[in-house]
Order: structure tokens, then C-alpha cells, then sequence
């Protein structure tokens, strides 16, 4: 390193630099695929739940209506099984998508790695900057001789 210019040194941690961070984000990459696909299928079951939910609401909505007009029990007891029945599949996939979302976690290796190299930099750059000044020191120190 000491045979090294200080160009030829920043041009090498430079270099470090980049491929350091190319592997960072392809570490994240692979780690947030995962999670990204889970968390999409959980927003889609939620999705599914309040179109459900929704459909629900307006069978119950013409349930009360018909049952207001008529007072028969076979219409409007149908109504009301079939608003019941799409409640309760939309609770069902609200608690599935729920349960999927809540699993979605940082990525848990990468924020560790990238802070793992920023220490790493930091202290290069100290050491580095260390080993210029000493080289200036020692460089001084011939000249006066």
C-alpha cells in the first residue's frame, strides 16, 4: 500500500465501493422477492374480502327491503343465507390475507450486511487516511533531513 499513490488507493476502495454495493442490492433483491410475492397475494385476498364484503352488504341491503315488502319467509331467508354465507367468506380471506401481510418482514440479512459494510468503509477510509498522513509525516521528515 505504500508503494501505492493516493490516486491508485482511492481508485481501488472506489472500485471496493461499487462492487460492495451492487452485492448489497442484489442481496436485497433476493431477499425481498419472497416476501413481496407473499405480500401481494395477502393484498389480493384482502382485495377479495372487500369485494365479498361489499356483495354482502348490498344481498343484505335487498333482504331487509324484500323482507319490509313481502314478509315471506322463502325469499327473503334465501337472501339472507346467501348475504350471510358471503360474509363469512369474506372474513375468512380477510383473516388469511391479514395473517399473510403481518408475515412480511424486513430484510433482516441486508440491513445487517450493509451495516456490517459501512463499518467496513469507514474504518478503510480511516486506515487509509491514517496511511496518508504518515506518509506525508515520513515524506517531511526525509526533507528535512
Amino acid at each position: 500500500m505504500a508503494d501505492q499513490g493516493v490516486g491508485d488507493i482511492v481508485r481501488a476502495i472506489s472500485g471496493d465501493v461499487k462492487e460492495l454495493v451492487r452485492d448489497e442490492v442484489q442481496l436485497a433483491k433476493t431477499e425481498l422477492a419472497p416476501a413481496a410475492k407473499a405480500g401481494g397475494i395477502g393484498a389480493g385476498l384482502l382485495a377479495g374480502a372487500a369485494f365479498f364484503g361489499v356483495s354482502a352488504v348490498f344481498i343484505l341491503y335487498f333482504c331487509v327491503v324484500y323482507v319490509l315488502v313481502r314478509l315471506g319467509l322463502p325469499e327473503w331467508a334465501s337472501f339472507l343465507i346467501v348475504g350471510g354465507a358471503l360474509l363469512l367468506l369474506a372474513g375468512l380471506l380477510g383473516a388469511v390475507g391479514y395473517t399473510m401481510i403481518k408475515k412480511v418482514k424486513p430484510p433482516q440479512r441486508s440491513i445487517k450486511q450493509a451495516k456490517e459494510t459501512v463499518d467496513a468503509i469507514k474504518t478503510s477510509a480511516q486506515q487509509t487516511l491514517a496511511a496518508i498522513k504518515g506518509s506525508k509525516d515520513g515524506t517531511k521528515a526525509i526533507a528535512r533531513k
